[in-house]
């Protein structure tokens, strides 16, 4: 079984860094892409929270991107002859893009969300930084700026968030 997001994680920060590219060239590509996996990572990590959560989502799939294109109005921009070029979509966890666009557009939010990774599985051990999320410099903002623009995520951020908000919540156990 895979215990490993990876995958779901990859996509999902693909997906967003697609919806919402960063303007300037290789550089701030990188930096707009590190932004989004560290968000998606923060997102997988509180929806998934144990080694048995990552395998039944690794068996049962997360669901896709189709729902996000259709909201977003993003056009896959694959041949739409390769069925190859389209087979990283269906990794797309539609939840954890919701999360990880809530993350990217409330400070406050994602620093409440690093720390309940604190408690859990996905950390022990191995000491986790997420500075480029928690506190992105100019260049990060600037690379960033429709990754992290409140309005234009609201779309995807709002779609999940009540659930999000739910297992912050200090009373909430982390278990999926």
């Amino acid at each position: 079984m895979l215990t490993d997001l990876s995958p779901l994680i990859a996509a999902t920060a693909q997906w967003l860094t697609r919806a919402y590219p960063s303007g300037g060239g290789a550089l701030a590509s990188v930096l707009c892409e590190v932004q989004a996996r560290q968000a998606v990572t923060v997102a997988a990590w509180l929806r998934y929270p144990t080694p048995m959560d990552a395998a039944l989502v690794g068996i049962a799939g997360p669901g896709g991107s189709a729902r996000l294109d259709w909201i977003t109005g993003a056009e896959p921009a694959d041949d739409p002859d390769d069925e190859d070029a389209h087979a990283w979509r269906t990794w797309v966890d539609e939840v954890v893009a919701s999360w990880a666009a809530a993350l990217l557009s409330d400070p406050g939010l994602a620093a409440t969300a690093v720390a309940a990774l604190a408690t859990g599985s996905h950390t022990t051990g191995t000491p986790v930084e997420f500075r480029r999320l928690l506190a992105p410099d100019d260049a990060d903002r600037r690379a960033a700026a429709l990754l992290r623009h409140p309005d234009l995520l609201a779309p995807v951020a709002t779609l999940h968030q009540a659930q999000l908000l739910n297992r912050l919540d200090p009373g909430q156990a982390l278990t999926a």
